[in-house]
């Protein structure tokens, strides 16, 4: 079911739509997990540290992806919101061609650079090989990768947060299967975790597609709905292209940063890679979060409702207060146990500094959480270029923290890393969302009044009344605003 976002208490909106995408992203998380928890205890520490050594450069690419397809289901959240029903069918069918263009680019390149980034990245001699054979598979895999997140990005613009979830399980529920099936019955190794990955995505992404046009009459597009002119295609490029770039500057700044982890040896590596699991599940909140923020900015944008825009992303922000609040509580008291799941062969230096970087995470989730708000709501008002510059203050951040923390404290240094970029892009998020969003807001309260006038106008005349006092008009407009927030 479609969810018109327009509508309702703002907060018990956001958290309705919430729901659904962090339990879908929690279940994200725990595939991926068992992924690791898999390798690290029937292959070997190694693989672990092999697997967890292409974050980044999986990040990079894959974020860029996500970026690139929430952004195209931007444009599609504000033709759904204001109504446009053929507008939302020829944002799908413009978003389906470019992305089948872009997967094929995207493969090439990915392919092509693994081996080069891994060892400009200093990858360790004992698990580069891990790193390439399982990061290599899930880059062909990339446009099972791309289709999927664009339809699930489709059904959350036009309000339907609820069906992706099921797709999600349904792939974590394969996934985990095929792991079983390829690492410990076929013994393909590393290689086998990112086939597993792949394939369990491409049967999720057919099945979201069947089901967005058998279900949504809306969403049924014909060969017609792909001739628009190039401006219309640009739109959904324009908005992106900044989203996915945004992603990838980040994913540069998280490339130093494991490059100067890798510096620091074999266990420095192992003990992130599993923190960093249980990181990413305590934040998977955060991530709904600002993913529902985006398509209720979106919709309202398209409606005009800037109101609703200023009160939701207030109250998001208090959400996302409690939800770091949580994930602090996640991080640091079961830390212990949650470790041991990853690593077979625990040792109390590796305890200690799983334990040291999930402390200071977990401190700056606050932090994490304005991001998310802020960064989405910009981009669901269209503005991802200016996101960029965040993402370029982040990546700064990440550089200096990871550069100069790390030569001077160490490991302490990688911990830091993350907080000092979040700060930095919070300054200039918080800074650009208000100056943006007030100047929207006299705009549209212009609109609003010279339409209400006109609408007093009219009506005086229709009452064949023509020398209308001032006080009248005032009276009229007065009804017709009435009138228009009763509609809305």
């Amino acid at each position: 079911m479609t969810r018109d976002l327009t509508v309702g208490k703002p907060l018990k909106t956001i958290v309705l739509f919430t729901l659904p995408i962090f339990i879908g992203n929690v279940f994200q998380q725990l595939y991926s997990m068992i992924d690791a928890i898999i390798v690290g205890h029937t292959i070997s520490n190694d693989a672990l540290a092999g697997v967890g050594a292409t974050g980044a450069i999986s990040f990079l690419v894959i974020g860029f992806v996500q970026g690139l397809t929430a952004g195209f289901a931007v444009k599609t959240s504000q033709l759904f919101g204001a109504k446009d029903e053929e507008g939302v069918r020829r944002s799908i069918a413009s978003s389906l061609l470019l992305c089948a263009v872009l997967s094929v680019v995207l493969t090439t390149v990915a392919v092509l650079t693994t081996m080069p980034l891994l060892k400009i990245m200093n990858t360790h001699a004992d698990i580069i090989g891990y790193s390439y054979d399982y990061i290599v598979t899930v880059y062909w895999g990339l446009t099972a990768t791309v289709f999927y997140n664009m339809a699930s990005s489709v059904m959350r613009a036009i309000g339907d947060s609820r069906t992706p979830l099921i797709f999600l399980i349904a792939a974590a529920v394969l996934n985990v299967g095929f792991d079983f099936l390829f690492i410990v019955a076929f013994k393909m190794g590393v290689a086998g975790a990112g086939w597993a990955t792949t394939l369990s995505q491409a049967i999720s992404a057919i099945g979201c597609f069947i089901y967005l046009f058998v279900r949504f009459k809306k969403c049924r597009i014909k060969a017609a709905h792909f001739k628009n002119p190039v401006k219309f295609y640009w739109k959904h490029l324009a908005i992106g292209l900044p989203m996915a770039l945004q992603y990838s500057i980040t994913a540069v700044g998280v490339m130093v940063q494991q490059t100067a982890l890798n510096g620091l040896g074999k266990s420095a590596v192992t003990a992130y890679t599993a923190a960093s699991k249980i990181d990413n599940l305590a934040a998977q909140s955060l991530y709904a979060l600002g993913s529902a923020v985006a398509t209720y900015c979106g919709q309202n944008y398209g409606a005009g409702r800037i109101d609703r825009i200023r009160s939701g992303v207030r109250v998001s922000m208090l959400a996302g207060v409690v939800c770091s609040l949580i994930g602090l509580a996640f991080v640091t008291l079961p830390s212990t146990p949650l470790t041991k799941l990853f690593i077979s062969d625990i040792t109390d230096e590796l305890l200690s500094l799983s334990k040291q970087f999930l402390l200071y995470q977990g401190a700056f989730y606050v932090a994490l959480a304005a991001i998310f708000v802020y960064r989405n709501a910009l981009q669901g008002i269209g503005r991802s270029t200016l996101v960029v510059f965040a993402g370029v203050t982040e990546l700064v951040m990440r550089i200096i923290a990871s550069v100069v923390l790390v030569s001077s404290f160490g490991y302490l240094g990688i911990c830091l890393s993350n907080p000092a970029a979040w700060v930095g892009a919070d300054v200039f998020l918080l800074a650009t969302y208000y100056i943006i969003i007030n100047r929207l807001k006299k705009k549209f309260d212009k609109h609003n009044e010279t339409l209400s006038r006109d609408a007093a106008a009219i009506a005086c005349q229709s009452e064949g009344i023509s020398d209308t006092s001032e006080r009248d008009i005032e009276n009229a407009q007065s009804t017709a605003e009435k009138e228009e927030r009763r509609s809305a």
